[in-house]
């Protein structure tokens, strides 16, 4: 295990409309620069909000057109260049050496998809998949099928967690992952117009109670009270964040491994096995 570990967390630009090509391009090419600069400063995994690539607004999806909200037409979606974006984005992991931890659009025959994050190794290769459990009322009862577990994976012997969305309020998946073994969790929350400040609190707080590391890769261009990416400590400090002003980018953190250790997964064996002695 290296003595330090490299994570990129970033901000990027959220585009609401997997109908149109040229958006979904458009998002993979800042995908893939954001990717470079995470590589540039060292990093080994770069971590990336819900709606990289897109994050499909329920009007656009309508089967009832934009007026009337109703279930959504997939049918509508560019799945060939979604694919293709994402191919793209696996063949430059491979080519930076970089883990890249990427959500998107799951598609299911004959069902509806799942919102997804996609762990795409360092050989381009990917390697886990995790579907948004803790689902918001638009997104179960008109748009998708719900996750049902949790997924971890290593990276140089750090064991990373994946929540995205709504899964962020929910303290009991943190425990979870705690429970799991998990040292990271990564966050992937596309972040709306007007004060976030309850995340950042949510984040921070679950960082300390579990004695861990969380990652939040939020939306960027939301510059007025919004939440900007980052990655918590396990006492709740920020070790890294991303510009307050919503410009797209990237903020390295380094996790120390022997505090991975001392800090972290000891501390929770050692607490557990006197409680429960």
């Amino acid at each position: 295990m290296p003595e330090i570990l490299r994570i990129a967390t970033t901000q990027s630009t959220v585009r609401e409309d997997p109908t149109d090509a040229t958006l979904l391009r458009t998002s993979g090419e800042e995908v893939r620069r954001l990717m470079r600069e995470a590589a540039a400063a060292g990093a080994r995994l770069v971590h990336f909000t819900e709606g990289a690539i897109c994050f499909p607004s329920k009007r656009v999806m309508s089967s009832l057109g934009p007026d009337e909200i109703g279930p959504s037409d997939w049918t509508k979606a560019d799945w060939a260049t979604l694919q293709s974006e994402l191919d793209r984005i696996s063949a430059l992991a491979r080519e930076l050496g970089i883990w890249t931890v990427i959500p998107s659009v799951h598609q299911v025959p004959d069902a509806r998809p799942y919102n997804s994050i996609y762990v795409v190794s360092d050989q381009g290769k990917i390697v886990a998949r995790y579907d948004e459990r803790m689902l918001s009322t638009t997104k179960v009862t008109w748009m998708y099928s719900s996750g049902k577990a949790p997924v971890t994976f290593e990276v140089d012997g750090v064991r990373f967690g994946l929540a995205l969305g709504l899964d962020v309020l929910f303290p009991e998946l943190f425990t979870e992952y705690n429970q799991l073994g998990a040292d990271v969790v990564l966050v992937s929350y596309a972040s709306g117009i007007g004060p976030q400040d309850h995340i950042a609190v949510t984040v921070r707080g679950a960082a300390t109670n579990n004695t861990g590391w969380v990652s939040i890769a939020a939306s960027a261009e939301n510059p007025d009270g919004g939440l900007s990416s980052g990655v918590a400590g396990p006492r709740g400090q920020w070790l890294a964040q991303c510009p307050e002003d919503g410009t797209p980018s990237v903020a390295v953190a380094e996790l120390h491994t022997d505090e991975l250790t001392t800090v972290g997964r000891d501390f929770r064996t050692r607490t557990r096995e006197r409680v429960n002695s």
